[in-house]
């Protein structure tokens, strides 16, 4: 499969166009399945010429594993071992745990919290992605009205864990089509949650003492047809940890060895708070597929999910936003105009301060590849006549009756063009750090 290419992939596809494996043409799917980003089986017309001669190779190095009502939460399915080589895919996703033994004054209140809880950066809105829930009073019928309450309030796919085969199958009855994770089967109880993880729609997690062992229990259950697996390390230090999760994850991409390439799950049983934090960067930095922490605590979601934010956004595009004209407080016609480039961190740390000098404004915001006014500077994307052809395409001239407009103070340069290219506007040149717009505007701004 590596050494073919899109074409000749297509060659073996029905070319039919039907898009029933969710691309539009069937050249475009082989496209995917030459880059290992799709799999064969999502063509419901594939010949058998095609199955045996593309056959498992097709398949993404590590699985793609759905979780959710919707199918969006998306693991796995990553190409690269280093982010710069290309970029990662799908984000470690961060679970909450609670025990059915917890009072349900404190259940009540975690699930809350992870439903309501929202961290906005940069333009994007961060959330817990998934509920655990423990069994640690051994009752049947208490873990599983304890899932189907916790899938009903925070309503989120959920990790279920537990040793106990019949509070496992009641649990993923009480939540069946969540597209949930049952946690974990090992070698003794493989074949029956495999049953159960099949009969009600949820993924498998599996277990077992060491890696070749794990390894075989992977190649059998997948043998039995069932291939939403899910890997549970057993290991017992930050160390072993990262070394394990950095031997699958290349065995996986480097010798597509197929057992070992599925997404992880991690449960964090307690600790100090900056060992916890610790336990999640690593899954996080190190290819961790599902982490799962001991409690909720804001403070520390903040701190690693603005890690995850930057681990999983792609080094080679940098974070945009929208280029137009946006409106910061309840501007009118004669509020002050400022400039700044599209590079999402830019924007919100200069909406920011304009917002916090008490002032309402415009902000202009003309489209720079999402690069640094410095940087967009230097390229040729921020200049005079660049900035004024942006303002008299959107129609800013037509929007405001103000004709000053401030430019940040590292690119002073520009005012004599932008004033040339904007007949009837005065430039005014703003301070250089954005953390001086409040004194400016008290001292320049009426």
């Amino acid at each position: 499969m590596a050494k073919l290419t899109g074409l000749q992939i297509q060659k073996l596809l029905p070319k039919t166009n039907c898009k029933e494996c969710g691309s539009n043409t069937c050249l475009a799917f082989a496209m995917k399945l030459a880059a290992q980003k799709a799999e064969l089986s999502e063509c419901p017309y594939a010949s058998e010429e095609a199955k045996q001669i593309l056959g498992a190779a097709s398949e993404p190095p590590v699985k793609c594993i759905e979780l959710g009502v919707d199918k969006k939460l998306r693991l796995g399915e990553e190409t690269v071992l280093y982010r710069h080589e290309k970029t990662f895919v799908n984000q470690t996703a961060l679970a909450v745990n609670i025990n059915d033994t917890d009072s349900p004054e404190s259940i009540e209140k975690t699930l809350v919290s992870v439903r309501d809880y929202v961290l906005e950066r940069v333009g994007e809105k961060l959330r817990v992605d998934m509920i655990s829930v423990t069994d640690k009073s051994g009752e049947p019928a208490k873990f599983a009205n304890l899932c189907a309450r916790a899938f009903e309030v925070a309503k989120r796919p959920l990790v279920m864990r537990s040793s106990n085969l019949q509070s496992i199958s009641a649990a993923a009855k009480a939540v069946k089509g969540s597209n949930s994770v049952i946690a974990s089967a090992n070698p003794k109880t493989a074949v029956e949650l495999v049953k159960v993880a099949q009969e009600n729609g949820h993924a498998l997690a599996v277990t077992a003492p060491n890696l070749d062992e794990l390894t075989a229990l992977t190649a059998k259950i997948k043998e039995s047809g069932f291939n939403n697996i899910i890997l549970n390390f057993e290991t017992f230090s930050l160390s072993e940890q990262f070394q394990v999760n950095s031997i699958t994850r290349r065995a996986a991409l480097k010798d597509s060895f197929k057992a070992l390439g599925y997404p992880s799950l991690k449960f964090i049983d307690g600790g100090e708070m900056f060992d916890i934090s610790t336990d999640v960067i690593n899954e996080i930095t190190k290819y961790g597929g599902i982490c799962v922490l001991p409690y909720f605590d804001p403070a520390m979601l903040v701190s690693v999910m603005t890690l995850r934010l930057n681990i999983y956004t792609d080094p080679q595009k940098p974070i945009q936003v929208e280029p137009k004209v946006y409106p910061v407080g309840e501007p009118d016609r004669n509020s002050p105009v400022f400039i700044t480039t599209n590079f999402s961190l830019t924007y919100f740390i200069v909406s920011g301060e304009i917002e916090n000098s008490g002032t309402n404004a415009w902000l202009v915001v003309p489209e720079c590849e999402g690069m640094s006014v410095l940087t967009a500077w230097a390229a040729g994307k921020f200049s005079g006549a660049s900035i004024a052809k942006f303002i008299k395409g959107i129609g800013l001239e037509e929007q405001v009756a103000t004709r000053q407009i401030i430019i940040p103070g590292y690119v002073a340069q520009i005012s004599g063009e932008l004033e040339e290219s904007l007949p009837g506007w005065k430039v005014i040149v703003g301070p250089q750090e954005a953390a001086d717009i409040e004194s400016f505007v008290k001292a320049r701004i009426k």
